[in-house]
């Protein structure tokens, strides 16, 4: 590979938003072991756990719901619930955390639960969704992550939409348009595919305030700023569901640079 290439491959991940681009392998035993807990059962903790994620925006609270996680999964080494919880919950933590080491524990142990997942259960889309989200975490922040193919993320969330096409409202379409819009020419970057991609996602995603964005974005990419503004209109009319308002606020403060980009 030439130094153009790899220069083209760095740009493109250091880009990305978070959910993502890379072909590592991470083994699904690196999980630390937990530390001693009470008498829950694996159900227990993973309803504890969800509890918990709804406070997500304290990660102290996010922290407690990986530890009761982790516990599930020494509980029950097979136990579909706690793996793909395990991905999603470390993929926060890894997206928000101020730590770098942290960081990169949090996208390691997310993609070693994602892998989990999908091979306890290769047939539904959780594993698969959560599995690239920590791949592309990863990617962001590793020139390792960052020099590996892009085919591996791609694969990932067309098997989402395989299995189901409107998952997460219409987030496997969000991940792919921005991969086209991101990426250079040369690793299949497509800035009109991207918008097609993005307006298939929203019929599964009128209040997917992340899919708005990235919609409007891409409209801008290829100079529909009417079109982009519009979006942008859409997502403020958005009433947010209190189960994703954290989201929906840094959606919305991205909104603000973007609609003074344009206007």
């Amino acid at each position: 590979m030439n130094f153009n290439r790899i220069k083209n491959r760095l740009s493109f991940v250091l880009v990305m938003i978070g959910v993502g681009w890379s072909a590592l392998s991470y083994s699904p035993q690196t999980f630390e072991a937990p530390p001693p807990g009470g008498n829950e059962s694996a159900a227990e903790l993973i309803a504890q756990a969800d509890k918990l994620y709804a406070e997500r925006e304290d990660l102290t609270r996010l922290r407690s719901g990986i530890t009761a996680l982790r516990r599930a999964l020494t509980l029950e080494p097979g136990n579909y619930d706690a793996a793909w919880r395990l991905a999603k919950f470390n993929y926060y933590l890894g997206a928000h955390t101020k730590d770098e080491s942290e960081r990169d524990r949090a996208f390691r142990d997310g993609a070693a639960g994602g892998k989990r997942a999908v091979e306890l259960q290769a047939n539904k889309p959780e594993g698969h969704f959560w599995l690239g989200a920590n791949y592309g975490g990863s990617a962001q922040h590793s020139t390792l992550a960052g020099l590996t193919s892009v085919d591996n993320i791609i694969e990932e969330m067309e098997t989402v939409l395989k299995l189901d096409e409107g998952y997460q409202s219409g987030s496997a379409y969000m991940v792919l348009g921005q991969v086209y819009l991101t990426a250079p020419k040369m690793l299949g970057g497509d800035k009109q595919k991207a918008v097609e991609m993005l307006e298939k996602g929203l019929r599964f995603g009128e209040n997917n305030a992340f899919l708005r964005l990235r919609l409007a974005e891409a409209y801008s990419a290829v100079n529909r700023n009417d079109e982009a503004r519009k979006q942008l209109e859409a997502l403020s009319n958005i009433k947010p569901s209190a189960d994703y308002l954290p989201e929906y606020k840094e959606a919305m403060a991205e909104a603000e640079k973007l609609r003074a980009k344009i206007s």
